[in-house]
């Protein structure tokens, strides 16, 4: 009988430890690391590259066309080279997606042509972003980069 009821407590102990490394292991595997989420989170991004094409002082007017990914919300902020942006976005880290949504501007008049409507319209289109060392690119599907960014640290 000591026998039976040992073994019951030892089946029962190993069940237990079993579940509990079983709903560890799942809870681990939707978190993001540090090391992810902070990749492109909390930095900013100045765009040098929309559509092929190079992003020079011509193509802005008040600031620099530059994102920032705010951890706090999961909101966006920026600058189209005029007008400030705003929006929402969403990561999914592991298979390097991207989504922006809730998008808005302010409407200054700008006295030359700008990145900018370029610039919103690509960040309505994007899916997906790689990273390699300090460059962004924002890409959809397999297509070539809609927009490359460099990190810009400040000192």
């Amino acid at each position: 009988m000591k026998n039976y009821l040992t073994s019951i407590s030892l089946f029962s102990l190993s069940l237990l430890f079993i579940s509990c490394c079983t709903s560890k292991k799942t809870i681990s595997e939707n978190t993001v690391s540090p090391k992810e989420s902070t990749e492109i989170v909390e930095k900013y991004w100045k765009l040098i590259e929309i559509r092929g094409q190079k992003v020079t002082a011509e193509n802005f007017v008040t600031k620099e066309p530059h994102l920032i990914l705010k951890k706090a919300d999961n909101r966006v902020t920026g600058n189209g080279g005029c007008n400030s942006f705003f929006g929402t976005y969403e990561l999914q880290t592991d298979a390097n997606r991207i989504s922006f949504s809730k998008m808005g501007s302010t409407r200054m008049a700008c006295l030359k042509p700008t990145v900018e409507n370029e610039f919103l319209n690509v960040l309505e289109t994007v899916d997906n972003y790689t990273v390699k060392n300090d460059t962004l690119q924002l890409n959809k599907a397999r297509m070539a980069p809609m927009a490359k960014f460099v990190a810009v640290y400040l000192k």
